[in-house]
């Protein structure tokens, strides 16, 4: 059955309507009339079974006929990390994480990053992309650009990833499901500025593995280690 994406739908909507660029892909693109049936989520825990009442390719109607909830998941799996230089790969990441289950992404202004710009409104596509294609029912949360002191000032007690020698814990002997970001810095490295800011506000030093990894691939890597402890919880 086709997915359709609304963040506006709540439970209570009866009758609603797909926005202009989902309307169009409905009834120009996947050629649907009136009397199909489609699934619509809105990324915060609801998918509705509804049936097109006036296939408008600017304003689809939509009649509401079933509706299936989730509840939240107790969890919560939120990757600090550095945009890369090549937007592409930043991009790419964020839908392997989407896809693998990361629950909140900030985006780190290093003090060694090579980006410190990013496009958010192509991001957010990119997130309700990767929702739709895992079939997931809440939408991760997506926050602005930080400076990586703020943040870890804002957001204690957490796990940083970086190649300095010191003794390392991993992921597994650290994590915890709840406050508890993991932090992934730029291809440069954090600064160890940086890294005295975070152990003074309780983080963790953590390693991820033996191999070194490419920014978004450190990413991807923390968040499948985070979602395999999740589970087993």
């Amino acid at each position: 059955m086709h997915l359709f994406y609304d963040p506006t739908i709540t439970r209570t909507d009866k009758l609603v309507y797909l926005s202009e660029e989902e309307s169009k892909h409905a009834c120009k693109v996947m050629r649907l009339k009136n009397g199909d049936t489609i699934l619509l989520i809105n990324g915060l825990g609801d998918e509705f079974t509804a049936k097109i009442t006036d296939a408008h390719p600017k304003k689809c109607e939509l009649e509401i006929c079933a509706i299936r909830s989730e509840e939240k998941p107790p969890f919560a799996i939120h990757i600090a990390i550095a945009p890369t230089k090549n937007s592409d790969r930043l991009e790419w990441f964020i839908e392997k994480a989407t896809e693998i289950g990361v629950t909140e992404i900030t985006l780190l202004a290093c003090d060694k990053s090579e980006r410190k710009v990013q496009k958010r409104e192509r991001l957010e596509k990119i997130l309700v992309s990767a929702l739709k294609q895992s079939k997931r029912l809440f939408l991760p949360k997506l926050n602005d650009l930080v400076a990586t002191t703020s943040f870890i000032e804002a957001h204690p007690n957490g796990l940083i990833a970086h190649c300095y020698d010191e003794t390392k814990q991993s992921i597994q002997a650290s994590f915890k499901a709840t406050n508890c970001p993991i932090l992934i810095g730029p291809e440069g490295d954090f600064s160890l500025k940086e890294v005295e800011v975070a152990r003074k506000n309780g983080y963790q030093t953590i390693h991820l593995g033996t191999n070194r990894l490419r920014t978004e691939t450190a990413g991807l890597y923390a968040c499948m280690q985070a979602k395999l402890i999740c589970d087993s919880i």
